[in-house]
């Protein structure tokens, strides 16, 4: 990681090692006389819109196209995470990107270029030409309960700090991101979200942020999803240091398989599935390892392998380059293989 990336997260210790000066959203207390008027949840409401607006800006998207350059094809959210100018947003909202533009609050309109993207979590980084952004802080998304005030602030068709509120309606949901990777611990809430929320905060009533906004279902009222906080502050740095996730990956094509129970009892199996091996690349991980088609994956080290998620979970988490052991049925016997995942390009999606 950079130096850059190595100071993301330092600015919530030690203020003699920030580089700019220090304009953290801080919470203001309302004054007595507007506590009168506004009851607990409107107090609540204010207070995180004062401190956590001016960190939400606008994203504008150009692309230049033959005969059509300039054109603006998108726009959405983001939320400022440092004062160096970086910004959380979608990677659906800049993705394919000719030019790039954030205004923030104060009508303030600067460049800005993509820092980094992961498409795997449709999450991306921005870096914006100034060195004095208000930003926010991530809160804990694993300490969330269902039924707590949730807060969207964006900017929709243009209109800075537009509020909505809600309440968070389920966790742990999960769904596929544009290139086909399972998106897991999904934030479900009510906060109403418009066209160019995407991008956006999710907020507590602390005012940390606790999921970026990513998605709604058109046809239902009141369902919208987030990417947790938790997921954002694993790929952030990554994305700061490197401009991408590294994931590991091994070259197949597999899908889930059901197993004989009386199979899965005689060999001793966790579960009664596995992953089918549809195809190798004979020069990938698996090609050298000496996997082949019908091949029954059960298990990789010790974790028990029921579809291609459970892959995609464990590669995310294993080291590159570091061996592993695949625990595979074939023939109708248990045989154990070494493999050692190799970095996945980009557009990779099956394990």
């Amino acid at each position: 990681m950079d130096k850059i990336g190595h100071r993301l997260f330092q600015h919530t210790g030690d203020s003699s090692q920030k580089s700019v000066p220090d304009r953290h959203a801080a919470i203001p207390d309302p004054g007595e006389s507007d506590a009168d008027l506004l009851d607990a949840y409107s107090r609540a409401v204010v207070r995180v819109v004062e401190s956590v607006g001016p960190a939400v800006v606008s994203v504008v998207v150009e692309k230049n196209s033959p005969g059509r350059r300039g054109e603006q094809v998108g726009a959405g959210s983001g939320v400022a995470v440092s004062p160096e100018g970086y910004i959380l947003t979608n990677n659906h909202v800049v993705q394919g990107a000719g030019r790039i533009e954030v205004r923030t609050a104060d009508g303030t309109a600067l460049p800005a270029r993509l820092a980094g993207a992961d498409p795997a979590t449709d999450l991306a980084v921005l870096r914006a030409d100034t060195g004095d952004l208000v930003y926010a802080s991530f809160g804990d998304s694993g300490k969330l309960a269902v039924g707590q005030l949730a807060i969207a602030i964006g900017n929709p068709l243009g209109f800075n700090s537009t509020v909505s509120t809600g309440v968070l309606s389920a966790l742990g949901r999960a769904f596929r991101s544009r290139d086909g990777r399972l998106i897991e611990n999904i934030i479900q809430h009510t906060a109403p979200l418009n066209p160019g929320n995407s991008g956006g905060p999710l907020v507590d009533s602390r005012g940390r942020v606790i999921g970026i906004n990513t998605a709604i279902i058109p046809t239902a009222q009141g369902i919208c999803f987030s990417i947790p906080s938790n997921t954002a502050s694993w790929v952030l740095p990554q994305l700061v240091a490197d401009g991408r996730v590294r994931r590991g990956y091994l070259g197949i094509a597999g899908q889930s398989h059901p197993l004989p129970q009386h199979l899965a009892l005689a060999l001793g199996l966790a579960a009664n599935q596995a992953v089918e091996v549809v195809s190798v690349n004979r020069v990938s991980p698996a090609g050298r390892a000496g996997l082949r088609a019908g091949d029954l994956i059960v298990a990789i080290n010790d974790t028990c392998v029921t579809c291609v998620d459970d892959l995609h979970r464990f590669l995310a988490a294993w080291p590159i380059a570091e061996p592993a052991t695949l625990k595979i049925v074939r023939d109708r016997r248990r045989i154990t293989l070494p493999i050692i995942p190799a970095e996945a390009a980009a557009c990779t999606v099956a394990g």
